[in-house]
């Protein structure tokens, strides 16, 4: 279990080097999602499944949803098509790909090894997790829900386009 730590580990490190190395937005969230399924294979490997499931569902599909939308946003138009196309080449995705099947066949070696968690560790249920979140951290977690909906309207507004207005004054009339 020691090497699949140190082989997650250096995934997780490397991968968030790339992120912080990057100038291109799009090749630095992808690099963001390698790092943050290392580190779910980490929780998996330290007997936090549950943990490991939020993290591939909260925090790397959430980095997609944040893609798609930042995309879908922008809608650059013919300049975008050809950027896309650049994105598509093998030398882009190649890496993170790698990285990604790295992790795959580290996390089905786990799976398939069928250990039990370390000592002292105590597995924690999904029922405890929503008591933890929806008792005394309740405050919490409406305010971060509320960011969240300030940080989409924010975005929709500072994306959208904006429509030319002509005051009526100034419209081309023939009288």
């Amino acid at each position: 279990m020691n090497t699949a730590f140190c082989i997650a580990a250096a995934i997780a490190v490397l991968s968030t080097l790339m992120v912080i190395t990057r100038y291109n937005i799009m090749h630095a969230l992808l690099y963001l999602v390698v790092s943050l399924l290392a580190v779910a294979v980490v929780l998996y490997m330290y007997g936090a499944p549950f943990m490991a499931a939020l993290e591939v569902i909260v925090y790397a599909g959430a980095i997609m949803v944040l893609l798609i939308f930042f995309v879908m946003m922008l809608n650059l138009g013919k300049e975008s098509a050809i950027q896309e196309r650049q994105w598509l080449k093998p030398h882009i995705w190649i890496f993170p790909a790698i990285l990604c099947l790295i992790l795959l066949g580290e996390l089905l070696f786990l799976v398939m090894q069928n250990r039990q968690p370390a000592a002292g560790i105590q597995v924690v249920d999904p029922k405890a997790v929503g008591m933890a979140l929806f008792g005394p951290y309740l405050l919490a977690v409406e305010l971060t829900g509320m960011l969240l909906m300030a940080g989409i309207v924010g975005a929709y507004h500072l994306g959208r386009q904006k429509q030319k207005t002509l005051h009526r004054f100034l419209e081309n009339t023939d009288v």
